[in-house]
């Protein structure tokens, strides 16, 4: 649980603390890649809150779901089609089935919790 927290805590004082442009070229990969990320940081809360945490599976799927990103925006860009927005949507979804069952987690924790101090 604490290397995803680790990793992006780490990530946002990198951000903060350098000054460094990107590209206009470059956005659109950006964009993709902080997606995967953040989807692969809130997979493994999920997995951790539901005690099937592996770290293995955590760092391996962060660097698959960004070459795959990477790789679909890089062969939409030679296309000529704008393949990034399926890994856009594809990640947005997931970030937010992963967001809303960490809630239910967290809320069904805190409810027991509440019940269990009465």
């Amino acid at each position: 649980m604490l290397l995803p927290i680790i990793g992006l805590l780490i990530g946002i004082l990198l951000g903060f603390l350098t000054d460094i442009h990107i590209p206009d070229e470059y956005a659109n990969y950006l964009s993709i890649a902080v997606l995967a990320s953040l989807d692969t940081l809130f997979g493994g809360i999920r997995a951790y809150l539901q005690n099937l945490y592996d770290n293995r599976v955590f760092v391996s799927g962060f660097f698959f779901n960004i070459l795959l990103a990477a790789s679909l925006a890089f062969l939409g860009v030679h296309l000529g089609v704008d393949l990034y927005l399926a890994a856009v949507f594809a990640f947005g979804v997931r970030l937010f089935q992963n967001i809303a069952v960490i809630r239910r987690i967290l809320l069904n924790k805190w409810g027991n919790t509440r019940e269990n101090s009465k």
